[in-house]
């Protein structure tokens, strides 16, 4: 499929890299393709960034047809811009097409349309420490239909932001508050889906949160509210003796790239690194005893986030001293220079975001 190429006429300055805050800002340039059961996906084209005309009986306004993705394009010290595991995001893009009923892409295509988009818009990419291209894909349904059932018509688009640090503090502890009355998602559920539902399912106790001076979500499971899943927008990771533990995958929690990262880097390093069901129960003793010595979380956005002191009840647990944890900050700084490529990348995580054929 090719993809038609219209520029703006009115190309705006990109914003200097100290001005930068995070997801309000966009480039001049969105990549757009649409889908009919007739003739699949198509009409693949990239044109000035937009609002979408749609109508007001337009599915994805009803019934929360919707998925997305979070990655980021890096500016190397050697002036490269470079991407972070992105076959991974398209790869988890079409497992939750799968789960809401919406038609698969085609991966290698999607990411040769990132990498087009990027191109052209490459000026928009911010060189300072800290800062990247923030890239959105996200696909909504669109038939104008009011009836529950899957679209039959989608749109699938990509647009980029400039960004800096996700938490305006930076790399400093949060504190997170444990939710006792609510929960995010059920084994068996969309959980697992990087949908729009999830994270509004998410809004209230979030709120309620940050009214307690906390920064964000801890939800334990919606069954037996009692094992720890994930934070409100990141999967959660504890050091226990030396150990690094995360909860087990049960199909309520994100997959999360940055999380699979991590492990994958954190035993190929010879770290004892563990996937299991963990209580917060669990936590708070092994917090009280000592042994609970860092807590940090993952994803695209903040990378890593440490976590200093839990909200739990009407107790507050302080975890190791409550300041940044050893291997937090070298599991960060690792992570962060492969992204930036300034190590060697053992991995073969880290990809041009420009193809060698629009060099």
């Amino acid at each position: 499929m090719e993809i038609t190429i219209t520029k703006t006429k009115s190309p705006k300055n990109p914003p200097a890299d100290s001005d930068l805050s995070f997801g309000n800002l966009f480039t001049d340039h969105m990549f757009l393709m649409d889908y009919d059961p007739k003739v699949g996906w198509h009409n693949a084209r990239i044109e000035p960034y937009s609002a979408f005309h749609i109508d007001p009986s337009t599915m994805v306004l009803h019934y929360g047809q919707s998925i997305f993705e979070g990655l980021k394009a890096y500016q190397s010290d050697e002036s490269d811009i470079l991407l972070f595991r992105p076959q991974e995001n398209f790869r988890r893009l079409n497992r939750s097409a799968r789960r809401l009923c919406i038609p698969e892409i085609d991966e290698g295509f999607a990411l040769s349309a990132l990498r087009q988009l990027i191109e052209i818009e490459k000026a928009w990419v911010p060189k300072a420490p800290g800062t990247s291209l923030y890239i959105r894909p996200a696909v909504i349904a669109t038939d104008p239909y009011l009836g529950v059932k899957a679209s039959e018509t989608y749109r699938f688009f990509i647009i980029l932001s400039p960004v800096g640090a996700y938490y305006k503090n930076g790399f400093k502890p949060l504190k997170i508050w444990v939710s006792k009355d609510r929960v995010r998602a059920v084994r068996g559920g969309i959980g697992e889906a990087k949908t729009a539902g999830n994270y509004a399912a998410s809004l209230f106790e979030s709120t309620f949160a940050a009214e307690q001076g906390c920064d964000q979500v801890l939800w334990l499971d919606g069954i037996e509210h009692k094992y720890v899943q994930e934070v409100g927008s990141m999967n959660i990771f504890f050091v226990i003796d030396g150990e690094l533990v995360t909860p087990a995958l049960d199909g309520s929690i994100l997959p999360g790239i940055t999380r699979d990262s991590l492990l994958k880097h954190a035993k190929s390093n010879g770290m004892n690194a563990v996937e299991r069901a963990i209580s917060i129960e669990e936590v708070v003793e092994k917090a009280k005893s000592g042994q609970l010595q860092e807590a940090f979380g993952t994803g695209t956005a903040a990378i890593i986030s440490p976590v200093g002191q839990l909200q739990y009840k009407d107790k507050e647990v302080v975890i190791g001293d409550g300041d940044v944890g050893f291997l937090t900050t070298k599991l960060y700084d690792e992570l962060l220079k492969m992204q930036y490529g300034r190590v060697e990348d053992a991995h073969n995580w880290v990809v041009p975001a420009v193809s060698t054929a629009l060099l």
